[in-house]
């Protein structure tokens, strides 16, 4: 089901033909989470997550999605709003539209993973891992940089 919601002239919708994801690419591709992250990767990464694009008028200015199971876990990825918009509260909306989305509702447990935006997170429940000891994580920061890139 594709859910709108307005403020003023800006618009955050779920519709995936709406996405522009030329757009999404290319902020992502120079993103430092996930610089170099071939097309394919990207397309499919919104095809197998619910995903919310942010817009002026019919243009795309920002981005977030979330992997979920919709019953007990979500992760928050991808997250931006372009430069050229930031300071009018579009992130902190964003976020705030993705968290309260119906499909999210009553989740255990929230992640996600940011350099720069504890504040802006943390505005919407995001803490610090209360018990890093118990986390793992395998992370290959060189995956799209080999000749068997994922999605090509």
């Amino acid at each position: 089901m594709k859910e709108e919601w307005t403020r003023g002239e800006y618009t955050i919708c779920t519709d995936p033909e709406r996405l522009d994801v030329v757009v999404i690419h290319e902020f992502l591709t120079e993103s430092y989470w996930a610089s170099g992250v071939p097309f394919n990767v990207v397309k499919r990464s919104i095809e197998q997550s619910l995903a919310f694009g942010l817009y002026k008028g019919h243009r795309q200015i920002g981005f977030a999605r979330v992997i979920t199971d919709s019953a007990t876990f979500a992760y928050l990825a991808d997250v931006f709003v372009l430069d050229a918009f930031h300071g009018e509260g579009l992130g902190k909306w964003l976020i705030e539209v993705v968290m309260s989305h119906p499909d999210l509702a009553g989740l255990r447990r929230w992640m996600l993973a940011t350099r720069d935006a504890h504040g802006l997170y943390r505005k919407s429940g995001f803490t610090e891992l209360r018990q890093p000891e118990r986390w793992m994580e395998k992370h290959d920061p060189n995956v799209y940089a080999g000749p068997d890139t994922p999605g090509e």
